[in-house]
């Protein structure tokens, strides 16, 4: 037992389907701020966004991390299923969740999201009312410049999988699934010069699952959160990995500058590199410091 802060297993519901989630409670005697947290593209939370949460909690920050629906410890009948508007209604039902509990101040509603829940804290900020703050870490921005990190050879072999599993719903859940991540020119969601270093950020114990339903790299073309960074009127801090693979640095920073209230940051390192060592180590002081001033003024 840590005795800065305490982690509880909570189980939530989005559309009926039960979701996963740790709630990390710092051992205060009064109602926190709460940071809601979710991964980025196929993964889950053990991948090292449980360092994150456990910092924020010795900081004085409840945390509630989560699993979207069929990923993670969370159930749902179409495993790896990656798709846009179920993880933004995963997301608004966390929030709306938590918010009820008695041990966390509703009215300081903090967002984490990485990569592609980067994206998804920065659609969330501009629509909902209720969050303070946000910290968007190596956030997926734009369509167009992610589409550009994938090489020709590997788009070319990733479609024709892609129409197959599109065929293949017409009669149910029949996914035809391909990597999520391998080397240039594999069929894979991010075929990147660095996707080894994904491996690093699991625990032993993960049975981590590569793979997603090829239709899901259909979910990229018709969703650019940047559309909505001009809209977004709390604070919000960009993280920019600038050796960034799959969230290139010069998509972010341009659609960061929109944002009226935008503190950005540039890290000199590459996607996965930022949640560990020196560079996780640096930007997690960043993070705290900045939801630090915007909750304690």
């Amino acid at each position: 037992m840590n005795n800065q802060f305490r982690r509880e297993n909570i189980d939530f519901y989005s559309n009926g389907t039960r979701c996963s989630a740790w709630l990390y409670l710092p051992n205060v005697d009064k109602r926190c701020p709460v940071i809601v947290m979710a991964h980025g593209l196929g993964g889950v939370r053990e991948m090292r966004l449980d360092a994150y949460a456990e910092r924020f909690a010795a900081a004085g920050y409840a945390c509630f991390l989560f699993d979207y629906r069929n990923h993670g410890a969370s159930d749902g009948n179409k495993r790896q299923r990656i798709n846009v508007k179920e993880q933004l209604a995963d997301w608004n039902s966390a929030i709306d969740f938590i918010k009820k509990n008695d041990s966390i101040d509703d009215s300081k509603i903090l967002l984490f999201g990485s990569s592609f829940s980067g994206g998804h804290v920065i659609t969330l900020s501009a629509h909902r009312i209720d969050i303070l703050a946000t910290v968007a870490q190596c956030p997926y921005t734009n369509t167009l410049a992610t589409v550009k990190t994938v090489s020709p050879l590997s788009a070319l072999k990733i479609f024709p999988f892609a129409i197959a599993d599109v065929l293949s719903s017409i009669t149910g859940y029949h996914p035809v699934m391909i990597k999520l991540v391998d080397a240039p020119g594999k069929v894979a969601m991010m075929a990147v010069s660095d996707y080894k270093k994904v491996f690093k950020l699991m625990p032993e114990n993960l049975k981590f699952v590569n793979k997603a339903p090829a239709r899901s790299v259909l979910e990229f073309f018709k969703y650019s959160p940047s559309r909505y960074t001009k809209n977004i009127g709390i604070p919000i801090f960009y993280a920019v990995c600038r050796k960034d693979t799959l969230a290139p640095a010069w998509a972010t920073i341009k659609c960061a500058k929109r944002s009226k209230k935008a503190t950005i940051k540039e890290y000199d390192c590459g996607h996965f590199d930022i949640y560990l060592g020196d560079y996780f180590e640096n930007a997690i002081v960043d993070y705290i410091g900045f939801f630090d001033k915007i909750t304690k003024g």
